[in-house]
């Protein structure tokens, strides 16, 4: 874990300085965002402080919420980043009490009107921008300030998203004869790239489909290089191996790149009623606390 922590440093070292980031710290209860307003309980943010990060690069501003676990801020470094993530954000907050560390969750809110929604829509010109998409050493600042805290001893990274059912079944090789989804996040699509090892029980949280845990990994590798593939495999999860050649510009393949311990967790997106997104958020957490003991065993419990 030290080399790990020293060469996150190194890396933020050899970095180019980024745009200036301007940072505030804001009251929770008080933010005017479709996340925060979930939870206007004071007791819920007991413990943790609440910064918003700002910044320009390129065509875009961008704003990140940074929430961090004031006694105990070296644990894992937890990122949302589509707004429209809902359950992912709540799993991030669950987590962060639990194990310490720091949440960053980018905000679609920069844009006025915009508020949870998966783009970036405040550019100058151009198409909107996926904020998993947008980490390239062309534009340092962006990874920079999403990533900062593993300077400081945050560790693993722990990428938190929801998705849509099925899955695209004109572009996957195997199960073309599924009903027609969206996307590719399912452990029933497999391409040159995403390679399933589905689970053999079908058991919780792995009876859906659409509950996968990446694993990612270099193409001159093997897939059990890529951090925490072989066991979360052993503990019967719904894997999906993640072949990178070149960056697509996600934080997954950023992170093997630069070799960053990351684990990315993805689950169906049930909507905003208070029961189903309580019931996406507990598939996260599951994932969460499981891979936690298994693969970072120093990352211990600190709280509820």
């Amino acid at each position: 874990m030290r080399l790990i922590a020293l060469a996150a440093a190194a890396l933020f070292t050899a970095t180019p300085a980024p745009d200036a980031v301007t940072v505030r710290p804001v009251d929770p209860l008080t933010v005017q965002d479709d996340d925060f307003a979930r939870h206007r309980d004071p007791a819920e943010w007991k413990g943790l402080h609440v910064s918003e990060l700002t910044f320009r690069e390129e065509r875009a501003p961008w704003r990140l919420w940074r929430i961090a676990n004031v006694k105990h801020p070296k644990g894992p470094l937890f990122f949302v980043p589509h707004d429209n993530e809902n359950a992912g954000f709540e799993a991030g907050l669950v987590a962060l009490r639990k194990y310490g560390g720091v949440l960053i969750a980018v905000d679609s809110g920069v844009s006025p009107g915009n508020d949870g929604i998966r783009y970036n829509r405040a550019v100058d010109y151009g198409r909107p921008i996926d904020p998993n998409r947008n980490f390239d050493t062309a534009l340092p600042g962006y990874a920079h300030n999403i990533l900062a805290d593993l300077a400081k001893g945050a560790w693993p990274i722990i990428a938190l998203h929801t998705n849509a059912k099925g899955f695209e079944t004109g572009s996957s090789r195997c199960n073309k004869g599924d009903p027609e989804g969206s996307g590719v996040i399912s452990i029933r699509f497999c391409d040159d790239t995403l390679n399933p090892s589905p689970s053999l029980s079908k058991a919780y949280p792995f009876d859906d489909d659409d509950t996968v845990a990446f694993a990612t990994y270099l193409a001159r590798n093997q897939p059990s290089d890529a951090f925490c593939r072989d066991a979360m495999v052993g503990a019967d999860f719904n894997v999906v191996q993640e072949r990178v050649v070149t960056s697509d510009g996600s934080l997954s393949n950023y992170a093997v790149l630069h070799g960053l311990s990351y684990l990315n967790f993805e689950t169906l997106d049930r909507g905003l009623a208070p029961a189903e997104l309580a019931l996406a958020r507990d598939r996260l957490s599951f994932m969460i606390d499981h891979a936690i003991a298994m693969c970072a065993p120093k990352v211990k419990s600190v709280g509820r």
